[in-house]
């Protein structure tokens, strides 16, 4: 019976050891953004997590882009109806 419990515990702890270090490996594969000195790590990902990390990076791009926009247009209205007021 106590061997019985050592053995149970012992592949418990394999299991839960292999799950760690393969989650640290993918976890660390993952690049948030691209610039120069992360290229070497950019060139080291499949070309599919590439495509999928210029997709997401793309998509902010744009969600920043359309911010910005928002925000320059909403000056441009209130610099357009001050200059009314004054003349």
């Amino acid at each position: 019976m106590i061997i019985f419990l050592a053995v149970a515990i012992f592949l418990f702890l394999k299991q839960t050891f292999k799950l760690n270090i393969f989650k640290k490996f993918f976890k660390n594969k993952r690049i948030k953004t691209f610039n120069k000195n992360n290229l070497t790590k950019w060139m080291n990902l499949t070309k599919q997590e590439r495509y999928k990390q210029s997709k997401k990076e793309s998509a902010s791009y744009l969600k920043k882009r359309k911010v910005l926009l928002d925000e320059i247009q909403k000056e441009y209205k209130r610099m357009k109806k001050s200059y009314a007021k004054r003349n």
